[in-house]
């Protein structure tokens, strides 16, 4: 499967983003998708996962209540909506599938990042 993100820039801190990621390829097989970032100089880390059917959802301490993950299986796309932002949420944020129910790391599949930059 290929994935495509999207939506990312640069915002003010307290401001709010979308990103989006299409998947294309393998769409018969049900995937549950993640969203991770990469600040410079740090590893990545997981942000955001959810079920293939949407029901579930995890997310990483530091952007509950602010970043809200969805997903629209018709368009086979996800999205994570960014409220809040801080300046320490700048990174490279990235989307992944996996063949698991829910999955928060070891993804198998990834797309190329998108740019976030939160200015302070």
């Amino acid at each position: 499967v290929q994935l495509q993100a999207s939506g990312g820039g640069l915002v003010q801190a307290g401001g709010s983003l979308r990103l989006s990621c299409t998947a294309s390829g393998r769409s018969r097989i049900r995937y549950s998708m993640g969203w991770f970032r990469q600040a410079p100089g740090k590893e990545r880390e997981f942000v955001a996962a959810i079920s293939w059917a949407g029901e579930t959802t995890s997310y990483a301490d530091s952007v509950k209540g602010r970043f809200t993950i969805s997903r629209d299986n018709a368009k086979t796309a996800v999205y994570l909506q960014m409220n809040s932002l801080k300046p320490e949420d700048t990174a490279v944020y990235y989307c992944a599938a996996d063949r698991r129910y829910i999955a928060t790391m070891n993804m198998e599949y990834w797309g190329k990042g998108t740019q976030v930059t939160v200015s302070s």
